[in-house]
């Protein structure tokens, strides 16, 4: 409201206060307009304090907010870092087998103990970052978490039981990685 408004829209008086006006003697109503001004710049420099404040809590908020976001913002990047870089280290140490593969490779005659070597190599690896074979035995119980079966098969072997193991499985930290396949007794 303007103040051109505030000094057009006066409300109405009050009975109580005009009755009083009416009795008083004039220095007393001088005293009250007094007091009442004096009330008035006091309501008005609170108020003109409280906005004040209330404009720094905003402003704060907006900043509080702001600061909020870039946190988020260096959060999801640190989060993508650490995820390009989580197999940095399994990466490194597969690195050097594969190197162990292509010498193998180059060699001539018998490269057997030099793919073995690479093999025991390669399964330390795996076993380093708690990797294990799923590979179960003839005769073994089914598990459908940890076997896929391609075929039912006759054999020796007791019915629904396994039968054979096609390719190993793998798991890491109780989480199956890829399941053994395998066949089943009929």
């Amino acid at each position: 409201m303007s103040d051109e408004q505030a000094t057009t829209e006066i409300p109405e008086p009050d009975a109580d206060l005009v009755a009083r006006i009416d009795e008083a003697s004039p220095e007393q109503t001088a005293r009250e307009i007094a007091t009442l001004r004096e009330r008035l710049e006091q309501l008005e420099s609170e108020l003109a304090e409280s906005q004040t404040a209330r404009e720094e809590l905003e402003s704060k908020l907006t900043r509080k907010q702001a600061d909020f976001q870039n946190f988020k913002k260096r959060q999801q990047k640190r989060t993508q870092q650490v995820r390009e870089r989580a197999t940095e280290d399994l990466v490194e140490r597969l690195v050097g087998v594969r190197d162990n593969l292509v010498r193998a490779l180059d060699e001539e005659g018998e490269i057997r103990d030099g793919v073995e070597t690479t093999l025991r190599q390669f399964d330390e690896v795996l076993d380093a970052e708690n990797v294990a074979p799923i590979e179960p035995e003839v005769g073994a119980e089914l598990d459908p978490q940890r076997h896929e079966v391609l075929m039912a098969v006759e054999s020796d072997a007791p019915e629904g039981t396994v039968a054979d193991l096609h390719r190993p499985g793998y798991e890491m930290a109780d989480t199956v990685l890829r399941p053994a396949q395998v066949t089943v007794a009929e």
